[in-house]
């Protein structure tokens, strides 16, 4: 996927929530040999790993794709290439009002690690940014506890 098709359709994606990423900006970032995409044109996941700890930059699903699966689907491939890469960990950053990103984060196992405090500008509002935060490997007492 190249960064033209990352603008786009992050464009879309993320369209009256502020303003969506530049070409140039999704070039530089993949210049990094810390950053990854993956996905297609519907839905792709941005991240970056360094040392253990991965950092999902962004995720978008196109418009029409929504509520096909396609997002959670960018996010897996996104902690298995991350895993992949060493990362024990994963953050990411997500408004407080996006209700739709926040419960796809809790339904894979994402929990607040700390807020940004009007963080996100809405026209006149102020809009909280929230960490999020998951272990991608199990700790040793969580393998003992699936094997019960």
């Amino acid at each position: 996927m190249t960064p033209a098709v990352m603008a786009a359709l992050h464009g879309r994606a993320f369209l009256g929530q502020g303003r969506g990423w530049s070409e140039a900006e999704f070039a530089d970032l993949l210049d990094s040999p810390h950053v990854f995409a993956v996905g297609d044109s519907r839905a792709f996941a941005l991240g970056r790993v360094i040392a253990d700890e991965a950092e999902l930059l962004t995720l978008a699903t196109a418009p029409e794709s929504l509520r096909q699966g396609l997002g959670r689907a960018a996010l897996v491939a996104y902690e298995t290439q991350a895993m992949a890469r060493g990362a024990q960990t994963s953050f990411l950053e997500v408004a407080a009002d996006n209700n739709a990103a926040r419960a796809l984060y809790e339904m894979a196992g994402y929990h607040e690690a700390a807020r940004r405090t009007g963080y996100y500008r809405r026209d006149a509002n102020a809009v909280d940014a929230l960490i999020l935060r998951r272990c991608l490997v199990a700790t040793p007492q969580q393998a003992r506890k699936s094997k019960r």
